[in-house]
């Protein structure tokens, strides 16, 4: 009788006992920046988090700066996303690094971008944060490969699959996943307006399709 009562105030106490939420970072420019707003992306995936009833499982925070590059973020690793001690970091970087070529001529080469990335990857393994990598989605919504960026774009999301395949890290393919709904839903070849705002920054249904894929890897892991 004694061994049941205590058997049974086991359970209850664990059963109660407050659950330590997953606290997830979504590490990244402007495009993670604006992610935090009503109707952004992060805030629909704490909505499809509700809606999947995990409501008080995950901590869902924004860590995105306009402007960011890869190494931006490296510098910022630390303070913004280390020291919070993050059980997940989406890493979402990748557009600056392209754009910023013709924009302001002060772009990141291909292998200084590949060794910042790694570096990232390196300090996120160490802390013991398990890791999601996104290629960047879109400069430019034509489907027919004639946005200035295409073949960079192409290029530095090749180098994130690498670096997510050599590391054995999840990936969440926007670039692909971008593509392959613009090919149906873009018929007129227009060059923005139908995931992004300004061929970069996401719109409703930009946000929407970006929150699904990253709720889906979320909750898998």
């Amino acid at each position: 009788m004694r061994r049941t009562f205590l058997y049974s105030f086991v359970i209850l106490f664990f059963a109660f006992m407050p659950q330590k939420k997953m606290k997830v970072i979504f590490f990244g420019d402007s495009i993670t920046e604006f992610g935090v707003r009503p109707g952004g992306y992060i805030t629909r995936i704490e909505s499809l988090c509700k809606a999947d009833n995990k409501r008080g499982m995950y901590d869902f925070i924004g860590a995105g700066v306009s402007g960011n590059k890869v190494y931006d973020l490296y510098l910022r690793l630390e303070e913004d996303v280390l020291k919070k001690k993050p059980d997940i970091v989406v890493v979402f970087i990748g557009v600056n690094d392209i754009w910023h070529k013709a924009l302001t001529h002060t772009g990141t080469d291909p292998d200084k971008f590949e060794i910042f990335y790694q570096a990232i990857i390196n300090k996120l393994k160490v802390a013991g944060s398990k890791i999601v990598l996104c290629t960047p989605a879109s400069i430019g919504e034509k489907t027919d490969f004639s946005n200035p960026q295409d073949a960079d774009l192409n290029r530095y999301s090749s180098i994130i699959r690498s670096l997510a395949s050599k590391n054995k890290i999840q990936i969440v393919d926007l670039r692909k996943l971008f593509l392959a709904y613009n090919l149906i839903n873009n018929p007129t070849n227009k060059k923005e307006g139908i995931l992004t705002e300004d061929g970069v920054h996401l719109n409703a249904n930009g946000n929407e399709l970006v929150a699904k894929e990253m709720w889906k890897m979320i909750r898998s892991l």
